[in-house]
């Protein structure tokens, strides 16, 4: 899981399963009313492609949201699983 914490707190994550050691599916990505509109979501997101990027893994992003993301940053393209 990709979090986000304050004070002991989880108000944003990003739930994956490793399938292999090579492909990663995302399940799922909350954020907290509070932290919503602040691009949390987004940053999450993100931070797993470089994650993947550094570690050789495709991502499968089964979530809605960070589907929508995949679809809309043509730059994640090179860690998609096709």
């Amino acid at each position: 899981m990709f979090f986000v914490q304050q004070e002991g707190n989880i108000l944003a994550e990003m739930v994956y399963t490793m399938v292999s050691d090579e492909k990663m599916i995302i399940e799922h990505t909350e954020v907290s009313d509070e932290l919503r509109g602040q691009n949390t979501g987004y940053q999450l997101v993100s931070t797993a492609v470089e994650y993947a990027r550094t570690h050789g893994i495709k991502i499968i992003p089964l979530c809605p949201f960070a589907n929508a993301v995949f679809k809309k940053k043509p730059e994640f393209a090179d860690v998609l699983y096709v």
